[in-house]
C-alpha cells in the first residue's frame, strides 16, 4: 500500500498550490494547468487543481519505480500526487473549510490499494472504519471510496485502484458530495 495522493481543502488553491511548488517542488499537472470546476445540483461550486511530484509519472501508475544505483536495484515509492480544492462559502468544501477557521487543511489521504472492494470488506469486518458510501464509485480505470472520519485518527481514509494518473470529475464530485456534513 502506498499513498495516492493527499487532498487539502482551502480558502485559496492558487496561494496553497504555488507554497507547496515552491517549498516542495511540486509543479501543476500539464494536462490541467488550470484546474476543473465541480458544479453541485445546488449551483455551488468547487475548484480543484492537481499537483505532480517532481518524479515523472509515465505508462500505468506504479506502486514503485526501480532504479539500478552503484550494481544494484533498489526500490522506493513514488511520492504522492497533491489535490487541492476550494469552493464558494456555500459549497461543500467552503463550509468545511469554514468549520476550520477559514484555512481549512487536509481533508483525506487516499491509499493506493490493489482491490477497493475487498479492502472496504476487511476494514469492515475488522472494525476499522465506516464507509461513506456502501459501494465504491467508478470511472473507467479509476476505483474510489472513502471512509467516514476515523475514531481514532479524525482522517477521512481514501481507498483507490486506478490505471494511470488524474482523476475523475464525476467521481470528485461523487466523493465530496458523500463527505457533506463530516466533521
Amino acid at each position: 500500500m502506498r499513498i495516492d495522493h493527499i487532498a487539502y481543502r482551502v480558502k485559496n488553491r492558487f496561494e496553497t498550490a504555488e507554497f507547496i511548488m515552491k517549498c516542495f517542488g511540486y509543479r501543476l499537472a500539464e494536462d490541467l494547468p488550470e484546474g476543473f470546476q465541480i458544479k453541485f445540483d445546488d449551483d455551488s461550486v468547487a475548484d480543484c487543481l492537481v499537483l505532480l511530484p517532481t518524479e515523472q509519472i509515465t505508462g500505468t501508475m506504479p506502486w514503485m519505480t526501480e532504479l539500478y544505483f552503484g550494481g544494484e536495484f533498489s526500490s522506493y515509492h513514488m511520492a504522492p500526487e497533491i489535490f487541492i480544492s476550494d469552493g464558494t462559502v456555500d459549497s461543500i468544501v467552503g463550509k468545511w473549510v469554514m468549520e476550520r477557521n477559514g484555512v481549512g487543511g487536509i481533508h483525506h489521504i487516499a491509499y493506493q490499494v490493489d482491490d477497493v472492494e475487498k479492502t472496504m470488506l476487511e476494514w469492515q469486518q475488522k472494525g476499522f472504519a465506516e464507509f461513506a458510501t456502501k459501494d465504491p464509485l467508478k470511472c473507467p480505470g479509476l476505483v474510489q471510496v472513502f471512509t467516514k472520519p476515523s475514531t481514532l485518527t479524525g482522517v477521512i481514509y481514501e481507498f483507490i485502484t486506478r490505471e494511470d494518473h488524474g482523476f475523475c470529475k464525476d467521481n470528485v464530485k461523487l466523493l465530496m458530495e458523500s463527505t457533506k456534513g463530516f466533521k
